[in-house]
């Protein structure tokens, strides 16, 4: 890799002092820490082909430009890698209602854009962050179709939708804290009803009641269904039990 990233012009003024992979890994690229002229940058080589990137990078330049994710430097789509800059920022220790076997697996990617310090617990201002930066995703205008969810929908069709452009894969290790908050992994992004990176946040953090409110508070402010929410928080396990036993 790190031959190809020296010959290529983004790089080619640049002295590449290190280009290490890293030690965990996700399922959708390969991600490398490079180091070039004192600055960090995070590589991510595409390996799956079913996802489409130009979407995906369209997408993350949008988020860039609302402040919640990191900078995107340069897409390569004919020699299948991205770069962007390095973003620090820690994740937060949570305790997930999705069963043990699929929450680890779904642990186990590395961050593609940082490394992540310590871990450490949620608080309610943290949440109210993280609503504040769903708030700001939720309102980038994109025109696209929703998205078709894998499985049996029936608990949700009853309920008016409300599509804006998700993120669609919010788990801990997609968010990062760092005065504010950042949201990484733009592989499965699309328009969806909001409830879904509503929900998916409730179930990832293991939202008990109270906490569950200050982030519904914050997001929605005094109006949203929880009889919704539940349905969803359903539709979002269901999913990830699904996903597990379809990749394992």
């Amino acid at each position: 890799m790190i031959q190809l990233l020296k010959k290529h012009p983004f790089f080619s003024d640049k002295d590449i002092e290190s280009c290490e992979l890293l030690e965990n890994q996700g399922y959708c690229n390969e991600n490398y820490l490079l180091v070039a002229d004192g600055a960090k940058y995070i590589v991510r080589k595409l390996i799956r082909d079913d996802i489409d990137r130009d979407f995906e990078w369209k997408v993350h330049t949008l988020a860039y430009e609302e402040g919640i994710t990191a900078e995107p430097l340069l897409f390569d789509s004919e020699q299948g890698f991205m770069v962007f800059s390095f973003l620090e920022g820690e994740h937060k220790e949570v305790e997930s209602l999705l069963p043990q076997k699929t929450k680890a697996h779904k642990r186990g990617g590395s961050t593609p854009t940082g490394i992540h310090c310590d871990k450490l617990s949620t608080t309610e201002s943290d949440l109210k962050l993280l609503a504040h930066t769903l708030q700001k995703l939720h309102t980038i205008p994109i025109d696209r179709k929703p998205i078709k969810l894998q499985t049996d929908t029936s608990l949700i069709d009853n309920y008016p939708k409300e599509y804006v452009l998700c993120h669609n894969d919010l788990n801990p290790q997609n968010i990062f804290f760092n005065g504010d908050v950042k949201l990484i992994d733009w592989e499965y992004t699309g328009v969806n009803d909001r409830y879904f990176d509503v929900a998916s946040v409730c179930v990832e953090f293991g939202l008990d009641e109270e906490m569950q409110k200050v982030f519904l508070d914050a997001y929605f402010g005094d109006t949203y269904s929880i009889e919704k929410l539940e349905a969803y928080k359903i539709i979002y396990i269901q999913l990830c039990k699904e996903w597990f036993e379809k990749n394992f």
